[in-house]
């Protein structure tokens, strides 16, 4: 996205771009998790909204991206558990939401300062490498864990690493084409120089592709699906 401030015509296009990656992936994203948090779709849609529009226009920044976090499924579940329905949430939500802008306005700003950037880097360098083992399953069409589940040991009794082992002899052939020549979609759309310079984002063009393969090894039936 523009480092630039506003709209221009020299901005606008690169923006749409980024917008239609961003929306494609948020999307599914957010009724995902709302339906793993056990809260209702529609709240899943307006927590991207909310977090897409208004944190961004208040943020002032030009490369977050804000929404609801898989990571925090399993909490937002717990609690709604905990309190008893959804609207209670709410409130506890509005009432966290409240401290924050209070702690804003005080210039609580400065506690952040106590942490190290090195702690918030690993931090999130951890996070992708759990992710990435996460999807590795998902990738040949191992979907024994539930999609979105961070935790070390998982709801089918395996753990991070021990699924990687297991997903050998339990895996889907046409998923795992798919998977594979996506990825190298990717690699090589941001290779090839003609590819790369195109008006046609290559996360749209993998989802298409994704689309088109998952419907035709259908077609093909066993043993490919």
């Amino acid at each position: 996205m523009s480092s630039t401030s506003g709209l221009s015509p020299g901005t606008i296009l690169p923006d749409s771009k980024s917008g239609l990656v961003i929306f494609f992936v948020a999307l599914p994203l957010c009724l995902g998790i709302a339906l793993a948090s056990g809260a209702p779709l529609m709240s899943g849609l307006v927590t991207g909204i909310v977090g897409g529009i208004v944190v961004g226009l208040l943020s002032g920044s030009h490369t977050s991206v804000s929404g609801p976090a898989a990571g925090l499924s399993a909490v937002v579940a717990a609690q709604i558990l905990s309190l008893g329905s959804f609207s209670a949430f709410l409130m506890a939500v509005i009432i966290a939401g409240t401290i924050q802008i209070a702690l804003g306005l005080a210039k609580g700003g400065f506690i952040s300062e106590f942490f190290p950037s090195s702690v918030i880097k690993g931090l999130l360098a951890a996070i992708g490498v759990i992710i990435i083992f996460k999807q590795i399953p998902h990738l040949v069409g191992h979907d024994s864990d539930p999609e979105g589940d961070l935790s070390f040991s998982q709801p089918d009794l395996e753990t991070t690493f021990s699924e990687l082992f297991r997903m050998f002899g339990d895996y889907q052939l046409g998923a795992t084409v798919v998977g594979l020549l996506s990825v190298a979609l990717l690699i090589l759309w941001d290779n090839w120089q003609l590819l790369k310079t195109s008006l046609f984002p290559a996360p749209v063009a993998v989802v298409l592709f994704g689309i088109g393969g998952v419907l035709w090894f259908e077609h093909l039936g066993d043993p490919w699906v």
